[in-house]
């Protein structure tokens, strides 16, 4: 079974960082894409992040130049690093690969940006 676990959520305040890590249960480079999203109460899943193929990188506008996100072969692991956050990135992450055509989700680590 392909699973996926995410970790390092928690509260911060604006301005400050956190680091997003989803550890895979099959070797990373197995998935055609890894990518993150993130909700709110009330709102749909909206993409965040991806890296797909060979590493194409891909980001929502509003967290360009914030967010940066990548690919830890050793570790099999896909990390999100956020900077300068604001308080309107608080929200559930989760972490999405596609591993043989079909999308499999973690479970989700919420995120909290203080004011």
């Amino acid at each position: 079974q392909v699973q996926l676990v995410e970790s390092g959520g928690g509260l911060v305040q604006a301005g400050g960082s956190l680091r997003l890590s989803c550890a895979a249960s099959r070797d990373i480079f197995s998935f055609t894409a890894m990518a993150w999203y993130r909700q709110t109460p009330g709102k749909e899943r909206e993409f965040v992040a991806a890296i797909v193929g060979g590493g194409t990188l891909r980001y929502e506008d509003s967290v360009k130049g914030r967010f940066s996100i990548s690919r830890d072969m050793a570790n099999n692991r896909a990390n999100l690093q956020m900077n300068s956050l604001k308080p309107e990135d608080s929200a559930v992450y989760y972490c999405k690969g596609v591993y043989a055509g079909r999308d499999v989700w973690g479970q989700g680590t919420q995120v909290t940006v203080s004011s």
